[in-house]
């Protein structure tokens, strides 16, 4: 039976009445230095890195001659040549510096000069947030007395869970409250104002992770399902409303455009958002620096002076 018309005919019974009437992201290309100026790289944890050259886009436009690079990242430990780091890393994240020595040499007198120039990198690990949904809706009710109030809440909770469990989400902090609600020319009306959220991590959620190392991917693209399907059924209950029932409603119905939606990011332990800091990736759960941390699914990273590592998930 649909869900639809489940709830439908649940209204029916408690009511018996009758019916009425929503820096840079990289790929996998090619990034040049900026002279005096680090340049932030932003890198999906377990993809890889773009190409880092040693080198400004001014200078690769140029003859070089006898070029050589020399390169240092956070563990202090010496590179050559282009730089790429495959399947990416919280500890990869970093400051990566690079020298670029080359020769200069006078036409008249063959005289060589050494000319060296350094080159910044600032490099985070991100990871995409895990999305969850607030949503609330409204319904009426005969009175906020009696036990058809909470019953009708228990049916929609049972109902939408039902209808997104095969996405691995569910309904979680459901609440609502009884409003007297005044209404030109209807006068005053009982209303059950209903809130609750939706977020993809029901029992046994990862075993839709297909053993995938981005499981936000996943875990993202089934909430969107799930929001598309509950914002479906309650355009259903609308379409009843107004179509299916001759201008008879029951004492308690959904409340036409009531339905509202709002979605709520969260990121991994050890990461956070920071606009501030990483504006090029605003929307990103990007690694927490040195002298920051976060242990839980939090949106921004903590101080804690005593760290000096990326990713931390604790103060210690």
């Amino acid at each position: 039976m649909r869900a639809w018309v489940l709830l439908s005919a649940v209204l029916w019974y408690l009511t018996g009445a009758g019916w009425q009437r929503s820096s840079e992201r990289t790929g996998k290309g090619l990034i040049y230095g900026k002279p005096g100026h680090p340049v932030k790289i932003y890198v999906k944890l377990h993809h890889s890195s773009p190409i880092l050259a040693c080198m400004d886009f001014k200078r690769a436009k140029k003859e070089t001659v006898d070029p050589t690079y020399s390169w240092i990242g956070p563990n202090e430990k010496p590179l050559t040549g282009k730089l790429k780091m495959e399947d990416f890393q919280e500890a990869l994240s970093g400051l990566y510096s690079c020298t670029l020595s080359y020769k200069t040499v006078k036409a008249e007198t063959q005289e060589e000069t050494v000319v060296k120039q350094r080159y910044d990198f600032m490099i985070f690990a991100y990871r995409e947030p895990d999305y969850s949904y607030q949503m609330a809706v409204r319904f009426t009710t005969k009175s906020c007395e009696g036990r058809y109030n909470d019953l009708l809440f228990r049916v929609l909770k049972k109902i939408l869970d039902n209808l997104i469990s095969d996405l691995s989400c569910h309904v979680v902090e459901p609440s609502y409250k009884c409003h007297f609600v005044k209404i030109p020319k209807h006068g005053l009306v009982h209303e059950l104002f209903i809130a609750f959220q939706v977020n993809p991590f029901a029992p046994g959620w990862k075993g839709a992770c297909n053993d995938s190392a981005d499981c936000e991917d996943i875990t993202n693209h089934n909430i969107l399902q799930a929001r598309d399907r509950i914002e479906e059924f309650f355009r259903s209950q609308a379409y009843i409303y107004y179509h299916d029932f001759n201008k008879t409603i029951p004492a308690m119905h959904f409340v036409d455009h009531s339905f509202q939606v709002v979605r709520m990011d969260s990121c991994r332990p050890g990461f956070g958002k920071n606009e501030g800091l990483h504006s090029n990736c605003a929307s990103c759960c990007v690694v927490c620096s040195p002298g920051t941390f976060s242990p839980d699914v939090d949106v921004t990273c903590q101080s804690c002076v005593s760290i000096r590592v990326y990713g931390a998930k604790s103060c210690t």
